[in-house]
């Protein structure tokens, strides 16, 4: 789409929005700044393309009739409450295992992240920034990577920031390793994937930036070497990052990569928003949708613009959390895109790495009521332990995460408001997130990382605030998810803006870590003390002739009372990496009768009684562990 008109030069303003109304009710996000209320009227309005904000094409006496029209219409509606398919109240409150514990000043961890702000409210501020969790030396002890932005526009910083790259030491003591790893490299780092994408045994990174993308190849000595434009994957120097995904899409062994784009956004469109007189980032809306990137391996270090080819680069969005999964079982690997405004992507794999958009079609590009989402991050995971592999969605304020079922025929349902899985977020910004078993019963939890992107929303909307405090949901194994914040530890007690958040096993303890990104403040580091009444099973695949990670790879865990599935993903939630070695929670079943992997390619694996509370590394083509 074309930018908005816009009002004057320099740092330019849409219209300044400001009522009698009460101080929580503005116009709609929609076409204008982000940090509003959007409420089912907004959705309409916008739908019947009227704009309530942004540069008006009418001014004077006819825009002040439109005004009069529309600002009564407008508050009615939004006094009459959520629409079907919106998120219903959920399970009150319940009791919970769960407990997660702040241990992040004893990490050693001294990061604090910067999104390169300096007043001038540049939207990709906004969006910065997703993390990785990975063993990047190999000593079997995941390790931390925090991406970070640079200074915007003409400002500068002396030392520029960098991503940080801290190494597990054991005990929950990490070391910063940033400089002797070699990854010491200004970018405005807003998404990442790792993958051992030239099969060489050790996990590379790829950094989707604003400006130049990095790929860091791993030398196998603990150092990384830089080589995005050697290898064809830098793209341009304007483009805005989102997610990145490696996946095999044609099963050829070759890890291929999906470079998700946000915006048109250049420093000559940028402007802003005043809500009340408050100056305020503007939503994308205000800028062009744009193509992502697909790039296939060619297996010499070097990859070719596939975009095209692929059927991919017919499809413009806004692109943010990305993860690559086979949701239909056919044995390829399809891809769900969260767009932020526009309506989700899904693209249906042929086996051949050419791709079909079928979003609206599938059930996954509006909620129940048919509206576009402002989608952050995109999770999936078998929530309810059918063998299918469902979609989860965190989004904007007013705009509940939602809860994409599985139904088996190829399509999804919108399951938010049954399930209870979008229960007391409606005040929320949303972002990074994990369908995942924090208290290993065999039932896959939900942890959602929450704030604000406007960092003075409370000057103009008492409904929110900037800081807001992360949301766990825990599964009670009959469909339906309770909010069990309250009772799940002090680490769930911080009030920051967080953005990515992973989730991988950092003490190898056997349960599920977290750790949580925080837009210009310190990470939060949580520790699972969840009480260890629970049996669990970890995976670690090996490929020979598919992938080294196996990523792709279906895993299916079989119990006396369960059946667990899951896959391995190189890039997912909100712009972030985690989850390499797979985990399983099996409840109290002190027996697992089999593992099944399906392979990327075809083939697969069986493993019979591997035993539980363990690692399992299962290698391609052998016989057993």
């Amino acid at each position: 789409m074309r930018p908005l008109p816009v009002n004057r030069p320099g740092d330019r303003e849409v219209l300044e929005c400001g009522s009698p109304l009460p101080l929580s009710f503005v116009p709609p996000r929609k076409q204008s700044g982000r940090g509003l209320p959007h409420s089912p009227a907004d959705a309409g309005l916008s739908r019947a393309g009227l704009r309530l904000a942004g540069s008006w094409p009418v001014s004077g006496s006819k825009r002040n009739k439109w005004l009069s029209l529309l600002l009564p219409a407008c508050w009615a509606a939004f006094l009459a409450g959520p629409s079907p398919g919106r998120a219903a109240p959920g399970p009150a409150s319940a009791d919970s295992p769960i407990r997660l514990t702040d241990v992040t000043r004893q990490t050693g961890i001294d990061f604090v992240h910067t999104d390169g702000s300096s007043g001038r409210r540049y939207i990709v501020e906004t969006v910065s920034a997703g993390l990785a969790t990975f063993d990047y030396d190999g000593d079997g002890l995941t390790d931390i990577l925090f991406l970070n932005g640079t200074p915007l526009g003409e400002a500068r910083i002396e030392p520029a920031p960098t991503c940080r790259l801290y190494r597990n030491e054991g005990g929950w003591r990490f070391t910063d390793v940033t400089r002797r790893a070699r990854l010491d490299v200004p970018s405005y780092a807003l998404g990442v994937a790792v993958a051992d994408y030239d099969n060489d045994g050790d996990l590379d990174v790829f950094l989707n930036n604003f400006g130049p993308n990095r790929l860091f190849r791993n030398r196998g000595d603990s150092t990384f070497e830089e080589v995005a434009a050697a290898a064809g994957v830098a793209d341009t120097d304007t483009h805005v990052g989102a997610g990145a995904v490696f996946f095999d899409m044609d099963g050829d062994g070759k890890l291929d990569l999906y470079v998700g784009h946000y915006v048109g956004f250049t420093y000559a469109r940028h402007h802003i928003v005043r809500f009340n007189g408050h100056p305020a980032y503007v939503g994308p809306l205000n800028y062009p949708t744009t193509a992502s990137r697909l790039y296939r391996n060619n297996g010499d270090g070097t990859f070719s613009d596939a975009s095209e080819a692929s059927g991919i680069a017919a499809h413009e969005g806004a692109a943010m959390g990305v993860v690559a999964s086979d949701f239909d079982a056919d044995g390829d690997t399809d891809l769900f895109v969260g767009n932020d405004e526009t309506g989700n992507f899904l693209f249906v794999n042929d086996g051949h790495g050419r791709f079909r958009e079928s979003g609206l079609l599938r059930g996954v590009a509006y909620d129940a009521g048919g509206r576009a989402h402002g989608t952050m991050g995109v999770e999936c995971g078998d929530y309810d332990n059918d063998g299918r592999l469902d979609f989860y969605a965190t989004s904007f304020q007013r705009e509940a995460p939602v809860l994409f079922r599985n139904r088996g025929d190829g399509l999804f349902d919108d399951v938010t408001a049954t399930s209870g899985a979008g229960v007391r977020m409606a005040s929320l910004v949303t972002w990074g997130c994990g369908l995942v078993d924090l208290d290993n019963d065999g039932h896959r939890d939900l942890f959602v990382a929450a704030g604000h992107l406007q960092d003075n929303v409370e000057l103009y909307d008492t409904s929110t605030t900037y800081r807001q405090r992360n949301r766990v949901l825990r599964n009670l194994g009959n469909g339906k998810f309770a909010d069990v914040t309250d009772q799940s530890g002090d680490g769930l007690r911080i009030e920051l803006s967080s953005r990515g958040a992973t989730f991988d096993d950092l003490d190898n303890d056997g349960d599920l870590d977290v750790v949580i990104l925080n837009s210009r403040r310190e990470p939060t580091v949580l520790r699972n003390d969840t009480p260890p009444v629970n049996r669990w099973l970890q995976v670690q695949l090996r490929g020979t002739t598919t992938n080294r990670d196996g990523v792709g790879a279906r895993v299916i865990v079989r119990t006396a009372g369960l059946t667990l599935t899951d896959e391995v993903h190189s890039g997912r939630s909100y712009q972030s990496h985690f989850g390499t070695r797979l985990q399983f929670g099996l409840g109290r079943c002190d027996r697992v009768e089999e593992v099944e992997v399906r392979w990327i390619g075809g083939g697969t694996n069986v493993i019979r009684d591997p035993g539980v509370n363990r690692v399992l590394t299962v290698r391609e083509a052998a016989s057993g562990p």
